[in-house]
């Protein structure tokens, strides 16, 4: 029996008697993984720092190497977003639905867990603590597999998180972490039906379009992010420009992070010197199409493959374009339904916008980057969906939950 099987087989074992805590009895073992966290972050930066070591030596990209990296000030952020799922609602149990027919019946709709929860990522150890946090919260348990890259950061974290379990009511097998690196692993949890519940992969395009092409088990999509700004021809130029640096460079290897910006024909006729200036300062390789480089010879040009690009770095793509229908028709044929953004003063450009664009989270006046579980108020988030069934967005505690039908009757039958 391969480890997948042995730890998935241990987390449905856990699952039923995780469903059953109360919430008191969960935040406590929350509480108590916050705790370690924090007393154990010597050993976490450590084991870390091997990850990171041996990223360095396998040439690992700048952008990469910052997803994987920890410090205290990260550790701290881990153990914050635990202590703030811990006040946020238990959504378990929860009545959505409550009605009575004709025939006496009383019908109650609930929620409930999932079950067992198997996570896909990459090179971001913040994840584990993200993932076992809010699946215990909704009384999930939760099969772990990160990427190889991050093997000592997260089997040390996963046995922090043991250490924990073991002093609350949650069953320690509730979390599993699957540490063999081969490919196989992976093609081997997305048949687990009957053992796994559902799948959330979370990295590049490759590792997530692998988990929704191959899988037999249910799949949420998340991650893929090709975000835009449009700014607009009536948009405020201190505005726009302060939404669109901090949407490319505050933290450029994450899915939220712009990957390109769509400017009208006037306000780049004004503006887009002084535009690609300012990234340029800051270290922005820009790529541009052929209306950009005539106003800006020195930007790069475009090829048809860089708007299709997730750089995740300190490379952006620029696009003039003649107004609100171009840059929709743009963000449609390029976008992954993420996070989109327009800067405009125009009231009715706005709403047109904000209606139209097909994304998770569309923005008016405000940068991409709060695409995020902790922004929204969720606490830590197990994912960005950008698909439409069953959770889309940030997804918090709600996300993890299914529901079940309950009726009560007094001897009923059907004729």
């Amino acid at each position: 029996m391969t480890e997948v099987v042995i730890k998935a087989k241990l987390a449905k074992s856990a699952a039923p008697a995780l469903g059953l805590l109360s919430t008191a009895q969960k935040n406590d073992a929350l509480i108590r993984i916050a705790s370690k966290l924090m007393e154990r972050q010597a050993s976490i930066i450590a084991a870390n720092q091997e990850d990171l070591d041996r990223g360095r030596q396998n040439g690992m990209s700048a952008s990469l190497l910052d997803r994987l990296a920890l410090n205290e000030a990260r550790i701290k952020a881990m153990a914050e977003g635990l202590e703030q799922i811990v006040h946020l609602p238990d959504p378990i149990g929860d009545t959505l639905e409550k009605f009575d027919r004709p025939n006496g019946l009383r019908i109650e709709k609930v929620r409930v867990p999932l079950g067992v929860i198997g996570i896909i990522y990459e090179a971001r150890p913040n994840v584990t603590v993200d993932a076992a946090g809010l699946c215990i919260k909704t009384g999930n348990a939760v099969v772990l597999r990160g990427g190889s890259s991050a093997i000592s950061t997260n089997t040390r974290v996963v046995e922090i998180i043991h250490e924990a379990l073991r002093e609350s009511s949650v069953p320690e097998a509730a979390v599993q972490l699957i540490t063999d690196p081969k490919r196989s692993s992976v093609d081997e949890m997305l048949k687990l039906n009957g053992l796994i519940d559902v799948l959330i992969p979370r990295g590049g395009h490759s590792l997530i379009q692998n988990v929704v092409k191959n899988a037999t088990v249910p799949v949420i999509e998340t991650g893929a992010g090709i975000c835009h700004t449009f700014i607009d021809q009536s948009a405020n130029s201190d505005m726009a420009m302060s939404i669109a640096m901090n949407a490319k460079v505050q933290r450029p290897s994450v899915c939220n992070a712009m990957e390109t910006l769509l400017v009208h024909e006037s306000y780049a006729a004004e503006h887009l010197t002084a535009i690609v200036d300012t990234f340029t300062q800051a270290g922005v390789e820009l790529h541009g199409c052929a209306a950009a480089r005539q106003l800006v010879p020195s930007i790069k040009e475009a090829t048809d493959t860089d708007w299709d690009t997730e750089y995740g770095d300190y490379t952006l793509n620029v696009r003039v374009v003649s107004g609100i229908e171009e840059a929709m028709a743009h963000i449609a044929a390029h976008g992954t339904m993420h996070s989109e953004c327009i800067v405009t003063e125009d009231a009715a450009n706005a709403a047109r916008f904000l209606r139209v664009v097909d994304a998770a989270a569309v923005y008016h006046n405000a940068s991409t980057r709060f695409t995020d579980g902790f922004e929204f108020g969720f606490g830590a988030e197990i994912g960005i969906s950008t698909q439409k069934l069953h959770a889309r967005g940030p997804m918090g505690l709600p996300a993890l939950t299914s529901a079940k039908y309950r009726i009560y009757g007094d001897g009923q039958i059907r004729g």
